[in-house]
């Protein structure tokens, strides 16, 4: 298992993080959710959650900084005006190549950055709960964050001077446990976990309460194809929360 850092812990605690989040391009991100959301909103669907997840991310108190991967110009241009640095995905070997690119274009620019990836589906996402995360992790050289599910992983860091080496995708809680890092088990962040990609996981997160992208969108989603003849899909709907 691995230990927790006992040198200048609690500096370590009180680090300020350079967060890296991959975006595949809108085409082809949340294929899942085409039952649910139909193939003419999924799109319009995983923008809201990256500008929902990117915006909250910012707001964070111990986050410097925000490194969007993508090839997607749209979601670029939109994630930039918020304020995040865009990242081109050069490697194009898929995710973990991805976040492994992203988290050097970081720490080429900020040497010492301990760095988190974290996924682009949190239309959920809280401020002060990212923030507990990121405080915790910064106690151990890699720690992450199982999703909703127990299955995935929603966020790993990796302190100063700690390759990020992210696992991600499917089963990925598994190979980041076997990896050495330590998982966040003992705090109450729902939000941080809770992960979108089907319509299930959709209605989770808006009983949580999304953020604004994604509640403009789901009234327009219970308005559309998905929409049967007795009106749209149970759930479907934004919390005003």
């Amino acid at each position: 298992m691995t230990q927790m850092r006992r040198d200048g812990a609690d500096s370590a605690a009180d680090a300020v993080w350079s967060l890296v989040v991959p975006l595949k391009p809108l085409v082809r991100a949340k294929s899942r959710l085409s039952q649910a959301a139909g193939e003419h909103f999924r799109p319009h669907l995983a923008l809201a959650f990256a500008l929902d997840t990117v915006a909250a991310a910012l707001a964070c108190a111990n986050v410097r900084d925000v490194a969007v991967v993508t090839d997607d110009a749209v979601a670029g241009e939109r994630l930039a005006a918020l304020g995040a640095r865009i990242v081109p995905d050069t490697p194009a070997r898929g995710l973990n190549a991805a976040l492994a690119h992203g988290a050097a274009a970081v720490r080429a620019r900020h040497p010492g950055a301990p760095v988190a990836a974290l996924n682009a589906d949190l239309p959920a996402l809280r401020p002060a709960e990212l923030e507990l995360v990121l405080h915790y992790a910064a106690l151990f050289p890699r720690a992450f964050l199982a999703d909703a599910a127990d299955i995935g992983t929603t966020l790993l860091g990796a302190s100063s001077g700690v390759e990020l080496a992210p696992a991600f995708g499917g089963a990925s809680r598994a190979r980041h446990l076997a990896s050495g890092a330590r998982e966040i088990t003992a705090l109450e962040v729902p939000s941080v976990r809770r992960d979108v990609d089907t319509g299930e996981d959709l209605r989770a997160a808006l009983a949580l309460g999304v953020g604004p992208h994604t509640a403009c969108q789901v009234p327009r989603l219970a308005l559309g194809a998905t929409a049967g003849p007795e009106g749209p899909p149970s759930g479907l709907r934004a919390s005003g929360g």
